[in-house]
């Protein structure tokens, strides 16, 4: 495999892309386009609806970032009645990828905090829009240390290029601003980046984001294979990395801070090597360090240990860009050291769109914070860590969005913790799921891949500029199955499963110790769920991409994590597959035998709710 393969290649491509995703604003960024639920019973001051409830100012900020000297272009949202001697707290805010201060969702969430009272400063991240410099995907040091002097400018250490200054911000000393972040998805991240170099931020709500990048572009879920680079996730990386190519294109003259070279046009080098790298299908030692190196250092995963400010995180349950593990992984790594932060699985993410009003779900860009479950405990995360009021509740540790209650105001679960493992199944030989290993029937049963594509999750690609997707399939002989008998009760899964197995592949071992790992075996783990006319549905079209560690020995796969209830008289299926044609996948034919006796049956974990 090559990136001729599979890279769209010229700016023309990019900028179609990127025309139609910036139409769909709550499907691709949807930085702020929250999927609310129900409301909660918070006692909170409603809005002010009139417009000239604020003044707004657009500003020009010259930083220094990444070595480089950009311009940041900004708007500033000023409530009527602040001033010196009537400050306020502040909110800041960027948009989510290709996007800017402008779109849809961003320059709401400047007029919807300023009508309840906040300073709302928000400004297109460095590379997009107006805003100058190279895209460096969040970087601490670039993008976290460019959100910084505006943090400066809030808490009036330096002014913006026009020389107007921000005396009405509240401080809780000399030059610190009392102000918080709000953003999803690239517009999540930075958030955190901020945090990480500037102590001085009060409340973060980053949402749908990821936690390594590593993770989310080469994802693989096999325990202990850190060290390996994962399944290439190829379409929504190149999607992504063509959006970026164009950004400075799109406006009405060129900014030299934005052109790094030819073969790299507007990412840093390192970005565009990492892209590359995985598009050539090949990843010998020194490319694969390189690789990984620099997608988890510009990722929370690397400098979470020194975030301090309390953190809501906000993540979807519709999402194979950025999954629930994602947000899990940041929780558990904040929750350990201390950080304060809690943690809602909503039900959109990249992958899907609002469910509508039936669901009880709202768009922020409507402004209707009050009205919604996460929008209310936005609020109070805000009135608790930026106004004091510490009587306030800010909600429980973890809430998810339930799809299968229809009252919009009982959608979202509460728990003090996430769910634990609370049932185990085991791969029967003969294609069953069974509850007990002494149930499990001996047997082998082998698939063998092909060298193009043969099973389908998602077309990234066709969500990313707004065509349908075909149904998920998956191919004859090229693919095992294990169905469970049908339940007799409804079982809730909240949480990520995670199965353990055991395969023979003869192939695959002779390339086991290659000095190129993409020679190692790939396989794709899912859960379907099959209803009783026999109709199967991919759960939330997730896939568990797995480069496997080393064939000889078991292995454990941890699978996205999912909320999602399986009726009674519906039936588990678990699949193993040996492609997807959202990733890249195998290299040569390599059959796969999967052996089940009583005592070395593959399991399948679930994390149950209310077990």
């Amino acid at each position: 495999m090559t990136t001729g393969r599979y890279l769209l290649v010229g700016i023309r491509v990019a900028l179609t892309v990127e025309v139609r995703v910036s139409r769909r604003v709550p499907r691709l960024r949807a930085p702020l386009a929250l999927a609310l639920g129900a409301a909660l019973a918070l006692p909170l001051t409603p809005p002010a609806t009139a417009a000239d409830t604020y003044t707004l100012t657009p500003l020009k900020f010259t930083v220094r970032a990444g070595g480089r000297t950009c311009t940041v272009d900004a708007d500033l949202y000023r409530p009527a009645g602040v001033d010196r001697d009537h400050p306020a707290p502040a909110v800041l805010g960027t948009n989510g990828f290709g996007g800017s201060k402008s779109d849809g969702s961003t320059d709401t969430t400047g007029k919807a905090f300023a009508q309840r009272g906040y300073v709302s400063l928000v400004y297109s991240g460095l590379g997009f829009g107006r805003s100058g410099c190279l895209v460096s995907l969040d970087d601490p040091d670039v993008d976290g240390a460019a959100a910084s002097q505006l943090v400066d400018f809030l808490g009036g250490k330096r002014a913006a290029d026009d020389g107007t200054t921000a005396d009405f911000v509240t401080r809780d000393a000399p030059g610190d601003p009392r102000v918080g972040m709000i953003g999803g998805s690239y517009g999540g991240a930075v958030q955190l980046a901020t945090a990480a170099v500037d102590h001085r931020l009060d409340a973060l709500v980053p949402m749908i984001t990821w936690n390594d990048l590593a993770y989310s572009l080469a994802p693989n879920n096999a325990a202990g294979g850190t060290g390996v680079p994962g399944v290439f996730k190829w379409q929504w990386t190149n999607g992504f990395y063509l959006i970026g190519e164009g950004q400075p294109l799109l406006q009405p003259a060129l900014d030299p801070s934005r052109i790094n070279s030819l073969a790299c046009l507007h990412f840093v080098t390192e970005a565009c090597r990492t892209v590359h790298t995985l598009n050539s299908g090949s990843y010998p030692a020194d490319r694969t360090a390189e690789l990984l190196a620099f997608a988890r250092r510009v990722s929370p995963a690397s400098y979470l240990h020194r975030v301090d400010t309390p953190t809501l995180l906000v993540q979807g349950q519709a999402d194979t860009l950025f999954n629930l593990n994602e947000a899990t992984a940041t929780y558990r790594a904040l929750k350990a050291q201390g950080t304060p932060v809690k943690m809602i699985w909503q039900s959109w993410g990249h992958s899907g769109g609002l469910n509508g009003p039936a669901s009880g779900e709202l768009d922020l860009s409507q402004g209707n914070l009050e009205t919604s479950y996460v929008g209310r405990r936005v609020l109070a995360w805000f009135d608790r860590h930026l106004r004091g009021r510490t009587h306030v509740d800010t909600g429980p540790a973890f809430a998810y969005y339930r799809d299968w209650i229809t009252d919009p105001e009982r959608t979202y679960a509460t728990a003090s913790r996430l769910p634990a493992v609370g049932r185990t199944l085991y791969l029967s030989g003969d294609g069953r799921l069974v509850s007990r290993r002494d149930e499990v029937t001996p047997g082998s049963r082998r698939y063998t891949n092909w060298l193009t594509p043969t099973s389908h999750s998602e077309s990234s690609l066709s969500g990313l500029i707004g065509l349908p997707d075909s149904p998920p399939r998956d191919t004859k002989g090229t693919y095992l199955d294990w169905t469970s008998e049908p339940l007799e009760r409804h079982l809730d899964v909240v949480g990520a499963p995670r199965a353990t197995l055991k395969v023979v592949s003869p192939k695959a071992e002779r390339s086991q110790h290659s000095a190129d790992a993409a020679d190692k075996l790939v396989l794709f783990a899912k859960l379907y769920d099959v209803a009783p006319d026999g109709t199967r549905t991919l759960v939330r079209r997730l896939v568990a991409p797995v480069r496997v560690p080393d064939v000889t020995k078991s292995f454990t796969v941890t699978l996205p994590g999912i909320v999602h209830r399986y009726q009674a008289g519906h039936r588990l299926r678990f699949v193993i597959a040996a492609s997807d044609d959202a990733y890249f996948g195998n290299r040569g034919i390599k059959p796969v035998t999967v052996i089940s006796g009583s005592r070395n049956a593959g399991e399948l974990r679930l994390p149950v709710a209310g077990s």
